[in-house]
C-alpha cells in the first residue's frame, strides 16, 4: 500500500491517531492537555510514532526523519518537566503549552512531506521530500505554529 512496510504501515497509522487526537485537542481545549485522555492519547501516540519511525531506513540511514524524531522527544520530556515541576516557575504553563504546540508542528512536517510524495499514486504532488514548495509549506506552517503558539499563551499571563 503506497509503497509502505508494515512496519511504516503501523507508523502511519500510529502517526494518524496523534494527528486527529492533536486536531481535536486544539479545537476542543485549545491545546494539547496532559491531564485529559485527548491530551494523553496524542502525546502517547506521538511516542510511539517516534518509536516505530527509528525503523523506517527507506532513503538510506539516520537521516532527517530520525532527528526530527528525536526533537520530537526532546521537546515532549522538555513538556512533561513544565507540567511536572519547578523548573520553569511562573512560565511552565507555557512553556508546556508552547512545547506541545511545537511537538504538533514536528508531526506537520512528515506529514505533508510524505503525502506530497506518496499521493495521488502514480503522480505524487512532489518528486522528492526536498521539494521546493514542500521547505515553502513547511515555513507558512511554522507561521502557523508562532501565530498559534502566542494566541495559547497570551490567555496564561493574566
Amino acid at each position: 500500500m503506497l509503497g509502505l512496510t508494515p512496519l511504516g504501515t503501523i507508523h502511519t497509522a500510529i502517526s494518524l491517531v496523534a494527528l486527529i487526537a492533536g486536531l481535536a485537542a486544539f479545537f476542543r481545549d485549545k491545546g494539547i492537555n496532559p491531564a485529559n485522555t485527548l491530551g494523553q492519547v496524542y502525546i502517547w501516540a506521538t511516542v510511539l510514532t517516534c518509536l516505530t519511525g527509528f525503523g523506517i531506513f527507506e532513503r538510506g540511514g539516520f537521516g532527517k526523519p530520525h532527528a526530527l524524531g528525536l526533537m520530537t522527544l526532546l521537546v515532549l520530556g522538555l513538556a512533561w518537566l513544565a507540567a511536572r515541576g519547578s523548573l520553569f516557575g511562573a512560565r511552565a504553563a507555557a512553556v508546556m503549552t508552547v512545547s506541545y504546540s511545537l511537538t504538533f508542528f514536528f508531526h506537520m512536517i512528515p506529514a505533508m512531506t510524505e503525502t506530497a510524495v506518496r499521493l495521488p499514486v502514480g503522480s505524487p504532488l512532489a518528486a522528492s521530500p526536498e521539494a521546493e514548495w514542500l521547505k515553502m509549506a513547511a515555513g507558512i506552517l511554522f507561521l502557523v505554529f508562532l501565530i498559534g503558539a502566542t494566541l495559547q499563551v497570551r490567555p496564561l499571563r493574566k
